[in-house]
């Protein structure tokens, strides 16, 4: 990736480089130009926003930068992820952007751009945006004072996304069940709650009182603990919990127990399949992926395609091989034949619906496959050097290649969205995880943080 793209977008830090208000003009600028200047689009781009207090700052330099190029501006206010994305499409925008740093605490913001098509954009679009941010849009082409384009509210788009996520489960009544939900005071603060009840369930809600400083603090996907204890106080069915953008989702049975997101795609793929829309019979995951799931699936006779991390590349392998099915364990999930992102709430419906024409519980459902004992270790690092100049790094590789054989695996990457280093160690025998998790850290740290 370039200078500003990492693996989602652009993202750092509110109010300083390059998540400012200078970026982000220019990010106007260098979107209508790329994206605006496609012959027969209609030059409107849809803007959408999570909770976080820096996003009004970046709506309007962004907004600026568009219109000065003859683009049209439609703010919809805080949306999910996936909503900017279907309104992208349905609306016939050239363009739609959503200024969001996902799972990221509040002091963080981002762009997620997506063209007319809905889908995030392509490597050589992201390159092109990025060279006229950085070089700047010369300044003859900025449109005469008659062809300046406008910005308005749209009031409506809420409530289009609501009804499209409905339609897609077929507005199936969910009465007599009593569900849990987490937005994380995020994206899916007000509608997340809503449409449950709309479609009947009884809504114990938590994490919907945005203040723009507490998106993702100790609630939401990433800290589901706050589901459980309202799951077991409450004698709910089931848990959900977004993350600050609603495009993840993680679940909570009704023991308090958390489903992650390998086995929340393994009984989706199965539900799938039970009823024949699994096409190419098969569902795509990433390299991060427990390979207990591999397993329920070979045992299903279910092909497995791995990509990279990251759901844009599972989405992009999707799209290359004809599937309709994937996503990754961070609970990101890709619906093909309906969304073109992941989608928390849809996966959530998808879920909840499938408990009740079966009559059964999640934890039932998500009985479909054993997971191989995994330690996931996340390490913020001030640099991020090629793996191989790391001293000792491609031994330990080696030795933990060679002490797993086949029963495990290891994973060593760094983040694509924050300065981090992960380390994914996956084994039949959990001591063997313990140890190499061990050293694998005191090796980061010694040779990357002190």
């Amino acid at each position: 990736m370039g200078k500003l793209f990492g693996t989602d977008g652009i993202r750092g830090t509110a109010n300083r480089y390059p998540i400012t208000p200078d970026v982000a003009l220019m990010a106007g600028k260098s979107i209508a130009k790329v994206l605006g200047g496609e012959r027969d689009v209609q030059h409107k781009v849809v803007i959408g926003k999570d909770t976080r207090i820096s996003g009004y700052m970046l709506e309007t330099a962004l907004t600026s930068g568009l219109v000065s190029l003859g683009m049209d501006v439609l703010l919809v206010g805080p949306l999910p992820t996936p909503g900017v994305a279907h309104l992208t499409k349905s609306m016939g925008c050239a363009a739609g952007i959503m200024l969001t740093a996902s799972h990221n605490p509040a002091s963080d913001n981002g762009l997620k751009i997506f063209g007319a098509d809905g889908y995030k954009l392509s490597d050589k679009l992201e390159t092109e945006i990025e060279r006229l941010i950085l070089e700047g849009v010369p300044e003859e082409e900025a449109s005469l004072c008659q062809e300046i384009g406008k910005a308005r509210r749209v009031d409506d788009g809420t409530g289009r996304y609501i009804e499209f996520v409905k339609g897609i489960v077929g507005n199936q009544n969910l009465e007599g069940m009593k569900v849990v939900v987490d937005a994380a005071h995020g994206a899916a603060y007000f509608l997340g709650p809503l449409i449950l009840q709309e479609m009947g369930a009884e809504v114990i809600s938590t994490g919907v009182s945005p203040n723009g400083l507490n998106i993702n603090q100790d609630c939401g996907a990433l800290y589901p603990q706050t589901a459980e204890a309202l799951v077991i106080e409450h004698g709910a069915d089931v848990g959900v919990t977004f993350d600050g953008d609603a495009d993840r989702v993680i679940f909570v049975d009704h023991t308090g127990k958390q489903v992650n997101g390998d086995r929340l795609l393994c009984l989706a793929a199965i539900g799938l399949h039970e009823e024949g829309l699994l096409l190419g019979n098969t569902v795509v995951v990433t390299s991060m992926t427990n390979l207990g799931l591999m397993e329920a699936m070979k045992a299903r006779g279910i092909k497995v395609e791995v990509t990279g991390v990251g759901d844009r590349q599972v989405i992009e392998r999707m799209r290359e091989l004809g599937y309709v099915f994937g996503g990754e364990n961070s609970g990101h999930v890709i619906f093909g034949q309906h969304s073109t992102t992941g989608d928390g709430i849809l996966a959530a419906l998808k879920v909840l619906t499938w408990m009740k024409s079966k009559n059964v519980r999640l934890a039932e459902l998500a009985d479909c496959m054993r997971e191989y004992p995994q330690r996931l270790i996340s390490i913020p690092v001030p640099k991020k050097p090629p793996m191989e100049e790391i001293e000792g790094m491609n031994k330990l590789i080696t030795d933990c290649d060679s002490d797993f054989g086949d029963a495990g695996r290891n994973v060593i990457r760094y983040s694509g969205t924050e300065n981090k280093i992960r380390v994914l160690l996956e084994c039949s025998d959990v001591a063997k995880v313990e140890d190499f998790a061990g050293r694998f850290e005191s090796l980061i740290r010694e040779q990357l943080c002190s």
